[in-house]
């Protein structure tokens, strides 16, 4: 165990940079998944512009492969998936053990196939986050469904379309039964739908392919099945969440950056809270700017479904309000477990207490570098931006978690001013010789 510790890539970073300059904003990664399994509906070539390089997408193109998808690559960022016939109804569990989303091919193959089995998913260790609202909603629409041996086995000769009403608002949840009730003889009915920018995206994506969406965006979805769906084009919409932690990462260090090809409007909620900490604001219709004049103030925050502030990106902005003047009140109501930061926040000496679902974070002049490790995607990018603002250096272990939701993240923080680079070995010694 040891030496597998040792041989994984870390993360270094030299504190005390503040981020300035011009970075790209790259596709949604919670928009792309849910579009690529749309590939699964129809017989022709579906293009997709604005893919981003990341290890989920790779794994679910894999899944994909496997099941009888022809994929393309026109660009590194543009692909074509056509499967003419389905040549694998299964998702194994050693492909999916690592991504969640891999769920969002049940409905799909359900819709289209009349059967699916599906390895119960896996993804960040963030707390519980049960399939049983996709199992309802298939159900309610006809399919038989039973799981054994970590497996979910599915049939429905033909899916009907009805009303349903989601107990909880799941975002996968309500793309998995918007994507079956495309194919599903009648009109369906999604109630306490997810409202998520990510399901606007999917529909407009179902929509360009002949589906008959209505209401995405909004709690009540109705989607009137048609027999096929054709080919399409669409090009993903970019990603809030990594606009969001470069802004955030900007205000805790006092920087002054420009991030093109994203939409303001996306983020509502995480501008409001950069505003309330101090940040001058400035976008247009692709682009965000964002200054920094003076020393972040402490903002409280409780996370919520969308509109609301996103969960994910509640560690960033514990980060942020490490280093702020005042004393923070960030209260997570999603996920149990995603608050494990705090401790290795706490290893570089941030001041945060912690009270069920809440943590109370004072504010402090510097953050001090040390080895920490990632317990999670969204823990990942808040120890960088901590490792940005202290002091000395910060060796980041477990980066694998990084690399499934931001791309190239080294790369645009250099173009940022940033001192970050990747290394393998102890971490103590990469600390001890770091140089740039």
């Amino acid at each position: 165990m040891f030496f597998m510790q040792e041989s994984m890539p870390k993360l270094l970073i030299q504190g005390g940079k503040p981020l300035r300059g011009e970075v790209r904003i790259s596709g949604a990664k919670n928009a792309a998944l849910p579009v690529l399994c749309a590939a699964l509906l129809t017989r022709e070539t579906l293009a997709i512009r604005n893919i981003p390089q990341l290890n989920d997408v790779t794994t679910m193109l894999a899944l994909l492969t496997q099941m009888g998808v022809s994929i393309k690559t026109e660009t590194n960022n543009a692909i074509e998936l056509s499967v003419e016939n389905l040549t694998c109804l299964t998702a194994p569990y050693e492909m999916v053990k690592t991504m969640r989303a891999a769920i969002l091919v049940l409905g799909p193959l359900l819709a289209r196939a009349g059967e699916a089995t599906i390895s119960l998913p896996g993804g960040c260790a963030i707390g519980m986050r049960p399939v049983d609202q996709h199992i309802k909603g298939l159900e309610a629409m006809g399919a038989e469904i039973t799981i054994k041996h970590g497996y979910i086995h599915a049939v429905a000769k033909k899916l009907r379309g009805t009303r349903i009403v989601m107990d909880i608002v799941t975002v996968t949840g309500t793309e998995n039964l918007m994507m079956a009730a495309t194919l599903a003889q009648g009109t369906t009915i999604i109630e306490n739908a997810a409202r998520e920018p990510e399901v606007i995206d999917l529909a407009n994506c179902l929509n360009a392919m002949g589906a008959k969406v209505r209401g995405a965006g909004s709690d009540i979805i109705t989607i009137e099945g048609v027999s096929t769906l054709h080919g399409a084009m669409h090009t993903v919409m970019p990603d809030r969440i990594e606009t969001g932690t470069f802004l955030a990462a900007a205000c805790a260090t006092g920087g002054d950056i420009f991030l093109k090809e994203t939409n303001a409007r996306l983020l509502d909620a995480v501008l409001d809270k950069l505003t309330e900490a101090g940040a001058g604001i400035q976008s247009g219709d692709n682009w965000i700017h964002l200054k920094m004049n003076t020393k972040p103030r402490a903002v409280n925050l409780r996370t919520a479904p969308y509109p609301a502030f996103p969960t994910d990106m509640q560690a960033q902005f514990m980060s942020l309000n490490c280093v702020a003047d005042g004393t923070a009140i960030i209260t997570e109501t999603i996920f149990e477990n995603r608050l494990m930061h705090v401790q290795e926040l706490k290893r570089m000496n941030a001041d945060i207490k912690v009270e069920g679902h809440t943590a109370i974070i004072r504010g402090i002049t510097q953050l001090d570098g040390a080895n920490v490790m990632a317990t999670d995607l969204r823990a990942s990018a808040s120890l960088i931006i901590a490792g940005l603002v202290a002091q000395g250096v910060t060796v980041i272990d477990r980066i694998y978690h990084l690399d499934r939701g931001y791309e190239a993240i080294e790369e645009k923080l250099s173009a940022l001013g940033a001192h970050i680079k990747r290394a393998v070995g102890n971490s103590c010694d990469l600390a001890r010789t770091a140089e740039w």
